[in-house]
């Protein structure tokens, strides 16, 4: 590698797009959302003030989200958000073209790996490395993934939930559903409607998640208040949603991970399962902080989970990892400019 050279490595997530810099870490961490003027190509804003215009923007201005379940829904858009972000990230002028190392779901198919080497070369990147998210949140972990032993990771993301079990650097098994985050979040807005009669948007779908959502009954109840618009009349009202609310509100979508989870497992060979029993599942991804996932997961299982450290920024801090290994995916996964 040229020193000169900027080495990227891009979680590229439905709900979150962070960013490694090779030599200074995590340097963004934004939403993928990108306002839009519609009937032109104007850029209004990119990431978090373009989320705040979600649900609030007038008719002309449209703030897209063009991931969908991990992979690209609307190519010119994530075009225009990697531009953003790369340049961000590095500084509008570099002699020479970054290298840019890129997480993809596990389930990713040929045609939508190639739209992401495509959108990050038109963006402005020399050489693309394609790396799948199982094995970057895994490094991100701590897991010791060239090992001779089985280790499970669950990466519960935005749009996707990809399981997978990992031994001597490769992936085993897996599996990846377009089931995490942003269901669980439709999943809470379909409740408060069905059964508070009250319309929610994502946003505060989203919050009530995050402020009192979880996985299994707590010994405590927590409560918040939130406002939406009454289903029968549409005038405003105020409600109070308690955290026993979204236990009830989100049971179908985290039956659909607990068995993709268990769907995996019983793919395992009967040496690697052992390991698993021994070492546990691992959790990452941001939707992975929700209380009492690990717990339920347990439960269901009957294999004890825990919650990585930092989680969130697992697949980045993997990317990041992998950047000082480039050699090894240099053979597998490069495409030049």
């Amino acid at each position: 590698m040229n020193f000169l050279t900027p080495q990227l490595g891009i979680d590229l997530g439905t709900a979150n797009t962070l960013v490694f810099l090779r030599g200074r870490g995590i340097v963004l961490n934004e939403p993928s959302v990108v306002a839009i003027k519609e009937g032109q190509s104007t850029v209004l804003a990119v990431g978090a003030e373009a989320k705040l215009m979600v649900g609030k923007t007038p008719e002309e201005i449209i703030a897209y989200k063009p991931l969908k379940n991990g992979v690209i829904a609307d190519y010119r858009v994530t075009e225009i958000m990697l531009r953003y972000y790369v340049k961000k990230a590095i500084g509008s002028w570099r002699l020479f073209k970054p290298e840019v190392l890129i997480s993809v779901p596990a389930g990713v198919t040929s045609t939508e790996r190639r739209a992401v080497i495509e959108a990050a070369l038109k963006a402005g990147a020399g050489n693309v490395y394609i790396v799948k998210e199982p094995i970057l949140a895994s490094i991100g972990a701590g897991i010791p993934i060239h090992e001779a032993g089985g280790h499970m990771v669950v990466d519960i993301g935005g749009g996707t939930t990809d399981v997978a079990v990992i031994s001597l650097g490769g992936i085993i098994a897996s599996t990846s559903i377009k089931c995490a985050g942003n269901k669980i979040d439709t999943g809470i807005i379909k409740y408060i409607k069905r059964r508070f009669s009250l319309e929610i948007g994502e946003k505060t779908a989203e919050e009530i998640k995050i402020k009192v959502g979880t996985a299994e009954t707590l010994k405590k109840t927590m409560r918040l208040e939130i406002h939406g618009s009454d289903f029968v009349t549409g005038l405003p009202r105020t409600i109070t949603v308690s955290s026993d609310d979204v236990a009830v509100a989100i049971e179908d979508e985290l039956q659909e991970i607990t068995k993709a989870i268990k769907d995996v497992l019983q793919e395992v060979p009967p040496e690697l399962a052992g390991d698993i029993m021994d070492k546990g599942i691992i959790l990452t991804g941001g939707s992975s902080q929700l209380r009492e996932l690990a717990e339920h997961v347990t439960k269901q299982t009957g294999v004890k989970a825990l919650v990585a450290e930092d989680a969130l920024f697992c697949v980045a801090k993997g990317a990041g990892v992998a950047l000082e290994q480039l050699g090894v995916y240099k053979k597998s996964s490069r495409y030049d400019h």
